[in-house]
């Protein structure tokens, strides 16, 4: 399991997903940023960005 947790990209978003696959992360992040912050061109250093951040899940206890 995978997650990624917006704010820390975006200061201040409390925006996270989690998915089996890291490519399923990706896309949800990459569909968060052009809907809720108005990025209408996702760059190749966006998505390096994202998937750097993109981390193993922990364990809901």
């Amino acid at each position: 399991m995978k997650e990624f947790h917006c704010g820390s990209l975006v200061p201040g978003c409390d925006w996270h997903t989690r998915a089996d696959e890291e490519a399923e992360v990706m896309r949800r992040a990459v569909e968060h940023m052009r809907e809720t912050h108005g990025e209408t061109v996702i760059r190749e250093t966006m998505i390096e960005a994202i998937r750097s951040r993109i981390e193993k899940a922990r364990d809901a206890a």
